[in-house]
């Protein structure tokens, strides 16, 4: 357990200095795009004012108000968050690509542990867990502040509505993808993305094994994966099959944790059996 915990501190601090600039990009970004967005709307609402000579309740008729959302919507605010989702996209395979064919090939060090292979998978799948956990919960802390700093900014005249967090997430398509209303939701979402994760590791296991081969053997699998995943959908448009919203969710809840448990199996068994230093 001590080796699995220093492996996965091991590479947090191997990725920091890229995630604490994506953290500061988030935090600086979406503030100064709560800051600019209504600035904008303001001086709008002034030179519309000045021109058509117009009351404040005149252009609120006329021209509508503002609420939080034209903010959230804005590319100040959901700019950063794909930055970080490309990033850590990206990360996925730098994770393991970059201890092969970095200066000092590390993974001949990584894989001579006297440790099990399968602490050295789950430790950099942790590793890219606790970071997404950790933007989530960036933005669940920010989020309260950027709306308190939207409404102090905004006369109450050119207000729509005051809303609270929980309703900005659920109107906010981004924010309720990766903050889900419910604890069900967010094990589904995120369920969702550990299958995509631990998938792509297989397909790189595929790759470090096969070599060229392997890019086609991880390809495949990925294709597979992703039809023995979809086979509901499938199964539904071809024939005159329905699934109640129940029985499909059941369905896509088993058929997930099939090709996940599968995934992870395959691409720990190739890193035991297949990978060589």
């Amino acid at each position: 357990m001590m080796r699995y915990i220093k492996l996965v501190n091991f590479e947090i601090n191997r990725f920091s200095k890229i995630y604490l600039s994506l953290l500061l990009i988030t935090l600086v970004s979406q503030f100064v795009g709560v800051i600019i967005g209504t600035k904008n709307f303001l001086n709008r609402a002034r030179d519309t004012m000045s021109e058509e000579r117009l009351s404040e309740a005149a252009f609120v008729t006329n021209s509508g108000g503002i609420d939080f959302t034209y903010i959230a919507n804005s590319l100040w605010f959901q700019g950063p968050i794909a930055l970080s989702a490309v990033a850590l996209i990206f990360y996925i395979f730098l994770i393991w690509y970059r201890d092969w064919f970095g200066k000092n090939t590390f993974i001949y060090r990584l894989l001579m542990l006297p440790t099990s292979r399968l602490t050295i998978y789950f430790s950099k799948a942790t590793a890219i867990l606790l970071m997404v956990l950790g933007l989530i919960a960036l933005q669940i802390i920010i989020l309260p502040m950027e709306n308190a700093l939207f409404n102090s900014t905004v006369p109450e005249v050119f207000l729509n509505m005051e809303m609270s967090s929980s309703s900005i997430m659920g109107v906010n398509i981004v924010l309720s993808f990766i903050i889900p209303s419910t604890f069900t939701q967010f094990l589904l979402s995120y369920g969702a993305g550990l299958m995509v994760m631990s998938i792509l590791f297989t397909a790189i296991m595929f790759e470090r094994s096969f070599r060229i081969k392997g890019i086609i053997i991880g390809l495949v699998y990925c294709g597979i994966a992703a039809a023995l995943f979809l086979a509901p959908f499938f199964v539904m448009g071809l024939g005159n099959f329905y699934f109640y919203p129940n029985e499909l969710f059941g369905l896509m809840l088993a058929l997930g944790i099939i090709v996940t448990g599968l995934s992870i199996w395959l691409g720990a068994w190739l890193l035991k059996n297949r990978v060589t230093v």
